[in-house]
């Protein structure tokens, strides 16, 4: 059976529908990243075959048969976790994140019993950040972005938002990699994506952020910065992992 499998971005999409703050609906959301994965199936016409060797999680049935939830609970959101690429996360560490190494921001779930949208997100970020950084550190960073953790409305940005912008950066950053792009080599963002793209696109992406002065921008900036590199560690680990795993494999 084919994993289904989830980019940041989709993941980023996805949260943001399940709290009715996106113009779609998850189902759409899957449905545009299942088509992205097969379009020559849908092509030529074979689509259900190729559905019906999908494995479809029961997090994700569940999805698509209720629609909205303004809260996950820790199951549900390592259920969602795992479909994200080159991710390792597991419930064991998300329960060792909650109770001890960012109680703080974690600790008491926000929507009843269940953990809301934006303490979802934070889980992603963590299994993100620590690629590059140790957890001293990305408390140090929540710090500057999030605040007072009791408190939700001096975020300088909400997790999902913050989540969604770097899902954003690492994309654009793929996309210009990309082989089949044709690039300009006259074309002088062309040549920053080569040396400077990291900065230019986070600086890109903050501008739009006018509720924010100078600093806090710079601080958001920094975050997208940090965290996107850290998802292209992800990649890096994730495909030293199938290099090693293919070499004992094949060691015969």
């Amino acid at each position: 059976m084919e994993s289904f499998t989830l980019t940041r971005m989709e993941m980023s999409s996805l949260l943001l529908s399940l709290t009715g703050e996106s113009d779609h609906t998850p189902l759409h959301i899957l449905q545009e990243a299942w088509t992205k994965l097969h379009r020559q199936e849908m092509k030529e016409g074979t689509s259900l075959n190729a559905f019906l060797s999908t494995d479809i999680p029961a997090i994700l049935q569940k999805i698509i048969h209720g629609g909205k939830a303004k809260g996950l609970s820790l199951q549900e959101i390592a259920a969602l976790g795992a479909l994200i690429e080159y991710s390792t996360i597991s419930i064991t560490a998300m329960q060792n994140w909650v109770k001890r190494d960012f109680k703080e921001y974690l600790g008491a779930p926000r929507e009843g019993k269940k953990y809301s949208i934006n303490q979802a997100a934070m889980l992603f970020m963590i299994e993100d950040l620590k690629s590059s950084l140790d957890f001293r550190s990305i408390r140090e960073l929540f710090r500057m972005l999030f605040l007072k953790p009791e408190q939700d409305d001096d975020d300088l940005l909400e997790p999902v938002q913050l989540y969604g912008a770097y899902a954003l950066l690492f994309e654009e950053n793929r996309e210009a990699d990309s082989p089949e792009e044709e690039r300009n080599p006259e074309n002088p963002r062309d040549k920053l994506w080569s040396s400077g793209r990291w900065a230019l696109a986070a600086e890109e992406a903050v501008q739009r952020l006018s509720h924010l002065n100078r600093p806090q921008r710079e601080t958001v900036r920094n975050s997208l910065l940090i965290a996107a590199i850290s998802v292209q560690a992800c990649y890096f680990q994730a495909l030293a992992r199938q290099y090693f795993n293919a070499s004992l494999f094949l060691d015969f």
